[in-house]
């Protein structure tokens, strides 16, 4: 069935899903994460990673570091929206300012014997993953890095033996001596 003609020209904006990722300083008290994350799943938004700790406990100041997609139009929607809420005192956009370092931790449940745990064990030198518990049966590495360096690790441990992994989220924080 064809479209009914239009005798206006729409453009076709095929904006491409950019990840971006925000630190969020708030208010530490309770329901105030709700609040943040109320606003992702309420308008469909979707959260890769999420790390929350408090940060200044003189001040009760929190910090949420969210790792999100969505288009260039979206992420800055998120952000306008993240400023108006009342316990967030500031939204820095992390991906933007190119001077910030993220890192995250994994760890690491592979299984195996002989062959597969030589190289196991050869594969976490290579990737500096610490071995933090080891049994005849298995091993349990602790990796930090960037997102691309864990997930690459965690691809190459599959086949050897993979029994499991935990993350903790992305956290991040900028270069030089100013704060956020």
């Amino acid at each position: 069935m064809n479209q009914p003609a239009s005798a206006y020209f729409l453009e076709d904006r095929q904006d491409p899903n950019e990840t971006h990722t925000l630190s969020v300083l708030v208010q530490n008290e309770p329901g105030v994460l709700a609040r943040v994350i109320g606003l992702f799943s309420g308008r469909g938004y979707n959260i890769e990673s999420l790390t929350v700790s408090e940060t200044e406990s003189q001040k009760h100041l929190s910090r949420i570091t969210i790792v999100t997609t969505g288009t260039p139009m979206v992420i800055q929607q998120i952000k306008h929206q993240l400023d108006r809420m009342i316990p967030v005192y500031r939204v820095v956009d992390m991906t933007l300012t190119k001077r910030a370092i993220e890192r995250e931790l994994a760890m690491v449940k592979v299984r195996g014997t002989g062959e597969p745990r030589v190289e196991a064990l050869r594969l976490a030198d290579a990737f500096r993953a610490r071995v933090i518990d080891a049994t005849t049966e298995s091993f349990v590495f602790e990796i930090t890095g960037n997102t691309d360096k864990i997930n690459q690790f965690i691809d190459l441990m599959r086949p050897l033996g993979l029994v499991e992994v935990s993350r903790t989220g992305v956290a991040a924080i900028g270069r030089g001596p100013e704060g956020m």
